[in-house]
């Protein structure tokens, strides 16, 4: 690790990449203390960049949560992967997290050789090491080499994760923070409320049917200091779709909208009034300017 400069606070952006699944979102959720980034035992539930800032006495760590690193020729997979790679791009420290029971892989290396030739510090850092396969996994990988360090973390019981941001802090530059001590992301209100809807609508459904799912808030009035009203639409993409997503007499869209409020009334800290429909929109996943605006950019 490079000497640390006593008393010199550093800032930058850390870069969190991987496979689907592999555990980004927890970790940044762990390291804020916070539930920021949507969670499911789905894979591909992030599916832009996510910044979480973790302010310190001696670091400000600028935490960009990617979307998996997969293969795809829909738009939607073209966005997801340009999000991640843009971060790469952008980052001063890169994150790679490794399933330990999946192995090193030859993306792996490749990322690491695109960061390498960037002049990017980078770690290596197997997840989920509190999991009974993990611990029977060879690590760290000789494939790896040596231009980055390796390390273990679990961001369920926490082990590793010091020993990780000492590692994170030490290759930041020395510089001010760049934003304000107590500020969280930089993600509006509403993309927040969105998301929460749509990792709702993950849980409550099918397993095929959340790849076809998209949310978008259509007015979000904070006037009453009391509460907060929500109105927003759960995108499908065909009407067989929305007859699943509303559920008889309308149960499951219910139910998806309760759980939504709920989580959102814990972002905001305030009463919420959520009036959640499902629309049928063709196609939004393979529309460019949509996805854009959905914030998957």
């Amino acid at each position: 690790m490079p000497d640390v400069e006593p008393g010199a606070h550093r800032a930058g952006v850390v870069a969190l990449l991987g496979r689907p699944n592999v555990g980004k979102s927890t970790l940044l959720n762990y390291l804020l203390g916070e539930k920021l980034a949507i969670v499911t035992h789905k894979p591909q539930t992030t599916r832009s960049r996510v910044l979480g800032i973790l302010s310190r006495p001696d670091a400000q760590l600028l935490l960009v949560d990617t979307p998996g690193l997969h293969d795809g020729a829909r738009p939607l997979d073209r966005a997801m992967r340009a999000a991640a790679e843009e971060a790469a791009a952008d980052c001063d420290v890169a994150v790679i997290l490794v399933d330990p029971e999946r192995g090193f892989e030859p993306l792996h290396r490749e990322w690491l050789a695109r960061l390498a030739a960037r002049g990017t510090p980078a770690l290596v850092v197997a997840t989920r090491i509190d999991r009974p396969g993990a611990a029977a996994a060879a690590w760290p990988p000789e494939s790896a080499g040596a231009a980055a360090a390796v390390l273990r973390v679990s961001a369920w019981t926490g082990e590793g994760v010091e020993a990780l941001l000492r590692e994170v802090v030490g290759r930041l530059p020395v510089s001010p923070a760049y934003y304000p001590d107590d500020q969280l992301t930089d993600r509006p209100a509403r993309f927040l409320a969105a998301e929460a809807i749509r990792e709702a609508a993950f849980e409550a459904l099918s397993q095929e049917l959340p790849y076809a799912i998209a949310a978008e808030v259509v007015e979000f009035d904070e006037s009453d200091p009391r509460l907060t009203r929500i109105r927003a639409n759960l995108l499908v993409e065909r009407a067989s779709q929305k007859r699943i997503a509303v559920g008889a007499g309308g149960a499951m869209v219910k139910a998806i909208g309760t759980r939504a409020r709920l989580a959102i009334e814990r972002q905001l800290g305030r009463r919420v009034h959520l009036e959640l429909r499902i629309k049928v929109e063709p196609g939004w996943a393979k529309q460019p300017n949509r996805l854009k605006s959905l914030g998957y950019h």
